[in-house]
């Protein structure tokens, strides 16, 4: 069984939900106190042990591009101005893992998107995460995920266990049965609201994929112009075993929506040593005003 090294990451949206900020700058360039949010996608993935993280960019994402390149003038400005912790900072950026861009030539969907590093995978199994949502956990959420496909050599799909009936008006639900320990996927349902939800486990965009996706999604119907990855992860489960990692100590932020990005601003100020005590205090004001 070959090594999980590579990760997907589709990352040519334009981020309508933030517009006008994301007219020029990339959704997943928008700062998280004081890191970009792709930035906590990768960290997780690098913990994981991936080697390779592709990109899947548009024309409007050279920001991100940037953001993972060395910055020579920068970089000799910061050493000449014995900012040595800074240069290293952004230095250990740069140096996470090997960084791949791929254009999608247009944007129609997850499953179009994923497609367009079919070459660079090759015969690998690989993982696909999103660079506007983000899950801090410990081990990391892909991690698990890993170690789930270790143990069965069977894709996998990242899920948590809810019982808000509010969340199933929000994401994909899965359906299958328990199998030898695990809960092993039939098909998944989108939004399927809470009279019709399958389960009780809601995905939250991450896949442990093998390359027997590819010929998948070559086959999928277009629906309004687009093609994608959940439908043609649900005809992978129907030709092979496939499997819910259900994730533990884990929070989960859904960055691209304004809440989900604000409450990941408040939480993770609260854990920074340079603004926690201001915020909290803040906070004490907001709630005695």
């Amino acid at each position: 069984m070959k090594k999980v090294r590579k990760a997907v990451i589709p990352a040519a949206g334009y981020g309508t939900r933030f517009l006008p900020a994301t007219k020029s700058s990339p959704k997943e360039m928008m700062p998280i106190v004081d890191k970009p949010i792709i930035q906590y996608v990768v960290e997780g993935l690098v913990e994981a042990g991936i080697e390779q993280v592709i990109f899947i960019t548009s024309s409007n994402k050279r920001a991100l591009e940037d953001y993972f390149d060395y910055n020579f003038e920068l970089e000799e400005k910061l050493k000449r101005s014995g900012k040595t912790e800074q240069y290293e900072l952004i230095r250990q950026v740069s140096d996470m893992a090997q960084f791949v861009y791929v254009r999608q030539k247009e944007a129609r969907g997850t499953a179009h998107a994923v497609n367009a590093a079919k070459d660079l995978i090759g015969d690998e199994p690989f993982l696909v995460f999103y660079g506007d949502d983000f899950i801090l956990s410990t081990p990391s959420a892909a991690t698990q995920m890993i170690r789930a496909y270790e143990q069965t050599a069977s894709p996998i799909v990242a899920v948590m266990k809810t019982d808000n009936p509010a969340d199933t008006l929000k994401y994909g639900y899965v359906k299958g049965h328990e199998e030898e320990g695990r809960y092993r996927v039939e098909t998944v349902i989108e939004k399927p609201g809470p009279e019709k939800a399958p389960s009780n486990l809601a995905c939250i965009g991450g896949y442990v994929l093998t390359p027997d996706i590819f010929p998948i999604i070559a086959d999928l119907p277009e629906k309004n112009g687009e093609f994608y990855l959940s439908e043609a992860s649900n005809v992978l489960a129907q030709q092979k075993p496939y499997y819910a990692c259900e994730l533990t100590n884990f929070t989960y932020y859904d960055a691209g929506s304004k809440f989900g990005y604000i409450k990941a601003n408040i939480d993770l100020g609260l854990k920074h040593p340079e603004t926690r005590e201001a915020l909290l205090a803040y906070i004490k004001q907001l709630r005695d005003a």
